[in-house]
């Protein structure tokens, strides 16, 4: 048994070459999407405005492993999978904790995220089927990147609508996006029909992801050859980042561990959703006796606000303006208008479907932690472990932390993992802000 490992590694051949697909093995079978017009289930081909295909097809399938196309795979390896699974004994040390805590570095991305997983392999099966312009929205900015990144590649065009709070904030990641050749405009936007109106009605608005959304797949469907694109919520998404996962049952087999809990941050679900379903399954099987928690912003409690009624598990609309399909989910209300948190990336007024499938059934639960709270934890990992995590990361880290405390008051030695989904290098401004530097 190797306890005293820093570092679990994976070679090339190693990165999986299937993607878990979680619909067969949920609790129930998982509402269909509703049509904003007659309310019916959602056909296929009402869907093709938006997707091509082939993300379609994964969209519906129930087949438990779809195999990843050789092209995709390549360039996951080409942009550095597998990534590794480190131990933060420092960290750990710091906290006087007999817990193991294990992070999984998905920050090392040339995007600086997750995000990638699912960018490529959208960007692919767009590129196959000759589509030549994407849209999308982002919100602290690391989907915006992975996903122009991703157009780069198969030499697609990218129009990207981010968040006008963070657009602000986080300068560095719309030069990003225009390195990689993307068109990016701060939402609300006087581009769209849509961004008219609301900065007609309120000029200041510092937007959200339900407002960039509107106007991405205004300006989608709109285009000529044009196609959405977007990084969380839909059950596509959630598959091309089981990746992660796979990698981590893969490593931690390697060392002979099993987690107690798993930890990620939640703002769409897609980061939680690739790191923790794959050992759901395991789970399922009797392989794992894990807890798989899933963090939210205070600020933004789209499934712990259901408890106490600020949330619901309703049908909603997945953009401001009501152009999506009405999804299942813990919802805000797609009204909502999230507080301008550091933590762009979590400020989503709802959470995916499968998501919120899985905590309404217990099978998941939820946790809601303050800024100052997060901020903190990100600074003890960057003093501890050396890296600089994002602000979204953080609330993993935070929630991480406390669950490494409660062991120590218990003697208990946990294994705990949670995931690094991204670094904070282009959240400097944000840290400053918060800690007056």
């Amino acid at each position: 048994m190797v306890k005293d490992v820093i570092k679990v590694t994976l070679d090339v051949d190693e990165v999986p070459r299937k993607w878990y697909n979680i619909l067969p093995d949920l609790p129930e079978k998982l509402p269909p999407a509703l049509h904003p017009a007659t309310r019916e289930p959602v056909t296929p081909a009402d869907w093709e405005p938006l997707f091509p295909k082939g993300l379609i097809r994964q969209e519906y399938s129930e087949e438990r492993y779809i195999d990843i196309p050789e092209e995709v795979r390549e360039a996951l390896i080409a942009i550095g999978r597998p990534t590794p699974l480190h131990r933060a004994r420092r960290l750990e040390k710091h906290l006087g904790t007999p817990a193991r805590i294990y992070f999984k570095r998905e920050d090392m991305s040339p995007a600086g995220s997750h995000k990638p997983n699912t960018a490529i392999a959208q960007a692919y099966f767009n590129y196959k089927e000759g589509v030549e312009h994407l849209t999308t929205e982002t919100g602290a900015g690391q989907w915006g990147s992975a996903l122009s990144a991703a157009c780069a590649l198969f030499g697609l065009k990218c129009t990207v609508f981010m968040v006008r709070s963070s657009y602000d904030s986080k300068p560095y990641r719309k030069y990003v996006m225009k390195m990689y050749g993307a068109d990016v405009s701060a939402s609300p936007s006087i581009k769209t029909k849509f961004g008219q109106q609301t900065l007609a009605t309120d000029p200041t608005c510092g937007g959200s992801l339900g407002i960039a959304i509107s106007e991405a797949i205004e300006t989608a469907v709109s285009n000529k050859n044009a196609k959405y694109s977007l990084g969380s919520v839909l059950n596509h998404v959630m598959l091309h980042q089981t990746v992660i996962g796979e990698e981590v049952m893969a490593q931690m087999k390697k060392i002979d561990e099993k987690p107690d809990v798993m930890i990620g941050c939640v703002g769409g679900g897609s980061n939680f959703a690739g790191f923790t379903f794959p050992a759901i399954y395991e789970k399922k099987k009797g392989n794992l006796d894990t807890r798989f928690i899933a963090v939210e912003p205070e600020s933004v409690p789209s499934m712990t606000g259901v408890a106490c009624g600020k949330a619901r598990y309703e049908y909603d609309f997945g953009d401001t303006a009501g152009m999506t399909p009405l999804l299942k989910m813990c919802t805000l209300g797609h009204d909502f208008m999230p507080q301008a948190i550091h933590a762009g990336g979590l400020r989503y007024h709802a959470m995916a479907p499968t998501v919120s499938l899985l905590h309404q059934a217990g099978s998941i639960e939820c946790e809601a932690v303050g800024q100052d709270a997060t901020f903190k934890a990100g600074q003890m990992f960057a003093r501890t472990e050396g890296i600089i995590p994002a602000p979204e990361s953080s609330h993993a880290i935070c929630s991480a932390i406390n669950h490494a405390l409660a062991a120590k008051k218990t003697g208990e030695k946990k294994v705990i993992v949670f995931n690094l989904s991204g670094h904070g290098l282009l959240d400097l401004q944000n840290y400053a802000d918060m800690f007056g530097f």
